[in-house]
C-alpha cells in the first residue's frame, strides 16, 4: 500500500511547515494547525513557484497580487478565533488559499476579489479540490457583501489606510475583523472588535501587504 507521502509529495512539506513555521513560532490553535495541514498550498500558485510554495514568505499568484506567507495566515486566523457555525467575509480572494482555509474552519465564506481573473480561476479550483461552501464575488472588496451580512469574522487581506467603514457595519455585535492597516509599505496587523457598536482595536504586529484598492 501507497504511504500518505507517495500519494501526496507535498504532505511531508506541510508536516514541515506545520511544525516549524507555526507551531515552533507560538500558533497553538489545533484547528488552524489541521487546517493549514490539510489545505495543498502547492494548488494555490503557479506550476513554476510549487516547489516554494510551503517556504515561509508570499509568492506571485498575477494581477500583481501575492499568496501571503503561511505564518501570517495562519497567526490572522489564529487571532479570529474562529468557530465552525461561523459565517465569515473575506475581502481579496487572491488564488483561494485563504478561502480554502476559510472553508475548513468555518460554516459559510463569502469572498470578494476585484481581479476578475483571479475571482474566476479561483472559483474553479476551489470547486475542483472540493469546498463547497464558498461563494466568490467580482467586486470593490471595501465595500463588502452587504446581502449576506451580518458576519461573525471579517478577514481582510489586503492594506487599508483605516478600517472600512462599510466593513465595521456588516460585522455583528461580538464580531472580528483582521485587516492590515498603514501605508503602502509598511502595515500592522489589527484584530477589531464590535463591542457596544463601537470598534476595540488590538495591535499585533507589523505586515506588508498589497493595498486594498476601492472603487
Amino acid at each position: 500500500m501507497d504511504s500518505p507521502f507517495q500519494r501526496d509529495p507535498f504532505q511531508a512539506q506541510r508536516e514541515r511547515m506545520v511544525r516549524s513555521q507555526l507551531a515552533d513560532r507560538g500558533i497553538c490553535d489545533l484547528r488552524v494547525l489541521d487546517a493549514m495541514r490539510d489545505v495543498p498550498r502547492h494548488e494555490f500558485v503557479a506550476e513554476s513557484w510549487r516547489e516554494d510554495a510551503y517556504d515561509d514568505h508570499p509568492l506571485p499568484i498575477g494581477a500583481d497580487q501575492t499568496i501571503s506567507q503561511p505564518y501570517i495566515v495562519a497567526l490572522m486566523l489564529q487571532h479570529l478565533a474562529l468557530q465552525p457555525a461561523d459565517r465569515i467575509l473575506e475581502v481579496g480572494t487572491g488564488s483561494g488559499y485563504v478561502t480554502a482555509l476559510l472553508s475548513e474552519l468555518c460554516a459559510e465564506v463569502y469572498s470578494v476579489e476585484r481581479h476578475a481573473d483571479l475571482a474566476f480561476s479561483a472559483e474553479r479550483r476551489l470547486a475542483r479540490l472540493g469546498y463547497p461552501n464558498v461563494k466568490i464575488r467580482v467586486g470593490d472588496g471595501s465595500r463588502g457583501w452587504p446581502e449576506h451580512a451580518p458576519y461573525d469574522a471579517i478577514l481582510v487581506s489586503a492594506a487599508a489606510s483605516e478600517v472600512p467603514p462599510p466593513l465595521f457595519d456588516q460585522l455583528r455585535e461580538g464580531g472580528r475583523m483582521m485587516v492590515p492597516v498603514g501605508p503602502a509599505f509598511s502595515q500592522e496587523l489589527q484584530l477589531i472588535r464590535k463591542v457596544g457598536g463601537k470598534a476595540e482595536t488590538q495591535s499585533l504586529e507589523g505586515c506588508r501587504f498589497v493595498p486594498l484598492v476601492a472603487g
